[in-house]
């Protein structure tokens, strides 16, 4: 079960497209429940597909969560799950009771940090820390587990003393994010004859700082150097961005969202750095797409990037000249040997690794026999201790 998903959300909606089609492949029914405008139900290549009618959260760009309880009670009711996975830790924690009740295994991924996001929101810090510390509480109370994706997310739970917490990391489609997608063509198509194409690959909403972006490109325009920004993203944000470079005479195209995924990866293939100004970020798909890509990426040293990007990139303090710094050094470095920095730091991060770790967290089997050519097989060698053929 996840809320905050639509056709034009991003990372999450990856990551459950991604577990889906990992748990069919290993033998089991997966079954997805999100809100949309209306009641639908479907077989997709990740499995079953629920959408039951839930409102726009105002303010989000788009964003419906799922508030009809008792029809969603009903429906898991007569889904009769073994297992629960919720991506949500607000409005769909009540669902950890409801598990326990009824004596299922239920685990909580943690997409995000509490206090992240309210500080993002506006939140003092002190504050945003009481009040994490308080949800955080009832959602490791809630359910059987709680996934953190990197170990950056794991601390604030740990820090309330949970014990019921478990690291699964998300992954990156190495055969679709790749180096082989650079293109000089496209890349000159939106250089325009500038040095440095940046790409942000980013929802434009407060959470994700998209103005940090736009920051770092005046900072270095300022500084001499003929950089160009490609923001491929939508949301909230985008009006007030757009009117902001144009005020500015800033050299940044809006693509707004960017659907197919193979025009994405030639995007990030194509961009001589990304940026990921986040400060609340608990893994940062886009990021690791961009290294699969080979594309070295410019992260908030504020989120959990620094622990996903390693050296294939630079974590930076949160403003404008920061990032812009960060640029200017990554450029130093020979384009050959960052590329190729990026993309083995990608390599380690495979979606099989990912359905392994959270088929482990769920304590669940693979039970489909298995060809070695199936990407399941790789999932069954590497819980026995084999390396995938």
């Amino acid at each position: 079960m996840a809320n905050f998903v639509t056709p034009s959300s991003g990372g999450l909606r990856t990551a459950l497209q991604e577990l889906g089609r990992g748990y069919l492949a290993a033998g089991h029914d997966p079954v997805l429940i999100v809100p949309g405008e209306r009641m639908s139900d479907e077989r997709t290549p990740q499995g079953r597909v629920i959408t039951v009618p839930g409102p726009v959260l105002p303010g989000t760009g788009g964003y419906r969560v799922l508030t009809a309880k008792r029809r969603v009670r009903e429906l898991l009711e007569s889904l009769e799950p073994d297992r629960l996975e919720v991506s949500d830790r607000t409005t769909l924690r009540w669902t950890g009771e409801w598990a326990r009740r009824n004596r299922v295994r239920s685990m909580m991924v943690s997409h995000e940090t509490a206090d992240g996001v309210l500080r993002t929101w506006g939140v003092p810090g002190a504050a945003a820390g009481r009040a994490a510390d308080r949800l955080n509480t009832r959602s490791a109370w809630s359910y059987s587990r709680i996934v953190c994706t990197t170990e950056w997310a794991e601390r604030e739970f740990l820090r309330i003393g949970a014990h019921n917490v478990l690291r699964a990391p998300l992954g990156v489609d190495l055969a679709r994010c790749t180096p082989d997608r650079r293109s000089t063509a496209l890349r000159e198509r939106y250089a325009r004859g500038a040095d440095v194409l940046l790409l942000l690959g980013s929802r434009l909403s407060v959470e994700k700082r998209p103005g940090t972006a736009l920051d770092a490109l005046a900072e270095l325009r300022a500084r001499g150097v003929r950089a160009v920004l490609v923001v491929a993203g939508e949301g909230p944000l985008r009006a007030g961005l757009v009117r902001r470079a144009r005020a500015q005479q800033l050299p940044a195209l809006f693509l707004g969202h960017v659907g197919d995924r193979g025009a994405m990866a030639d995007l990030q293939a194509s961009a001589d750095i990304c940026l990921a100004p986040g400060p609340a970020e608990t893994f940062g798909l886009s990021a690791l797409e961009a290294l699969s890509s080979g594309t070295p990426v410019v992260a908030s040293a504020s989120s959990a990037l620094p622990e996903v990007i390693g050296d294939a990139g630079i974590a930076a303090p949160d403003s404008g000249a920061a990032f812009a710094d960060a640029v200017q050094e990554l450029l130093t470095r020979p384009e050959a040997d960052r590329r190729e920095a990026a993309r083995a730091r990608a390599e380690l991060f495979g979606w099989d690794h990912s359905v392994t770790a959270f088929l482990d967290a769920h304590e669940a089997p693979v039970l489909r026999p298995l060809t070695p050519s199936d990407p399941a097989g790789q999932i069954r060698e590497r819980r026995s201790g084999g390396e995938p053929r």
